[in-house]
């Protein structure tokens, strides 16, 4: 049987860029919620710009480090 070396530097990482992304993913609705019941206020557009960004970076954020991960695992 052949053993498998994981690179430990590459799954520290991912875990970190993971965990981040979890992180953004409250703070991104919580942004835009906030907008939504300010929507009165001069600056109701660039805060709803800015969940909404904020929401698409954690996903990005969380598939690159999915793929860290996994290339960590695999050792590629």
């Amino acid at each position: 049987m052949e053993t498998t070396n994981v690179n430990k530097v590459k799954i520290y990482k991912g875990l970190q860029k993971i965990l981040i992304a979890i992180l953004l993913m409250f703070i991104g609705p919580i942004i835009i919620y906030s907008s939504f019941k300010n929507e009165s206020h001069f600056m109701y557009y660039p805060v709803l710009i800015f969940g909404c960004l904020l929401c698409l970076f954690s996903m990005y954020l969380f598939f690159m480090g999915l793929r860290t991960l996994v290339s960590g695992l695999f050792n590629d």
